[in-house]
């Protein structure tokens, strides 16, 4: 394998290596190297069946299955399948805010690998991603120990309101509250850990000072170049990312053009941990 960082401090693209062809122990460990270290993986020219995607997925952890599958509002065929499916006439396409995925869960997945089979023909499409551990470096001492030991409210229905979606009888969506500073369970480094498509508030202050919390931080993120890498799309890619420490953006800038992938996301073993500022 080789590998070429897409930024200093977050992407790799990596060739030399065939995602459908099984892979060894050797080799999934140094592609959990990589991954902890770059955060996101490109690989390039995969010609993968949805069965080979998924094999690749459980070479790191049980998949997840998609809120939306489990209360029957998503009609796939296959539950361990979110499909990204944006056709030419689409009025919006998935993840336009940044976000991490469905953090409302009590247990968020801890990876997701998107595999992309067709791009838009004017070239747009592309995924901005964000790295939240650089981004919690970035904060004055002083907004690191107010911020220390707090948690925050983190509600699916945000998310479901953005696309116009409400429950129906019997429906129901995750709710959780994780530390506004997680610890990453491999690296070991803090995570800023809340993202405006699930984070609601957080506890324990008055909601005003919440709200002006929560839009600063995610106005530093969106506008900090430092933290961020763009991947451009081509056909028969597959992107991973750690989504307990990467924040990431679909772009829509291809209004009148189709775009269609799958996307597995992996199962973490426990819940986000609270990072202590050592005193």
């Amino acid at each position: 394998m080789q590998v070429t960082r897409v930024t200093p401090n977050i992407g790799a693209e990596v060739s030399g290596i065939d995602l459908a062809a099984p892979l060894d122990d050797t080799m999934v460990l140094e592609i959990r190297k990589m991954f902890i270290e770059h955060k996101v993986l490109v690989f390039r020219g995969q010609q993968l069946t949805r069965d080979q995607h998924k094999a690749f997925g459980q070479c790191f952890g049980d998949l997840h299955i998609h809120p939306s599958h489990r209360q029957g509002m998503n009609k796939g065929d296959d539950p361990e399948i979110f499909a990204i499916d944006t056709p030419p006439d689409a009025k919006q396409s998935n993840g336009e805010a940044w976000h991490s995925d469905i953090t409302c869960e009590e247990i968020p997945p801890m990876a997701s690998m998107l595999y992309v089979t067709k791009v838009p023909e004017n070239g747009g499409g592309d995924t901005m991603f964000a790295n939240m551990c650089l981004a919690w470096e970035e904060l004055s001492d002083d907004l690191k120990i107010f911020l220390d030991g707090k948690y925050a409210f983190h509600d699916g229905m945000i998310d479901l309101r953005n696309y116009g979606i409400s429950l129906k009888p019997g429906q129901s969506y995750p709710q959780a509250s994780h530390p506004v500073v997680t610890k990453h369970p491999e690296s070991g480094k803090p995570v800023l850990f809340v993202n405006r498509s699930f984070t609601s508030h957080i506890e324990g202050i008055p909601p005003w000072e919440s709200r002006m919390m929560l839009n600063g931080l995610y106005d530093f993120v969106m506008g900090n170049a430092r933290l961020q890498c763009r991947v451009s799309w081509t056909e028969n890619t597959l992107v991973m990312w750690d989504n307990r420490s990467v924040q990431h953006q679909a772009i829509r800038d291809y209004v009148g053009y189709a775009r269609y992938g799958e996307r597995v996301s992996i199962l973490d073993k426990l819940r986000p941990v609270a990072y202590k500022l050592a005193r």
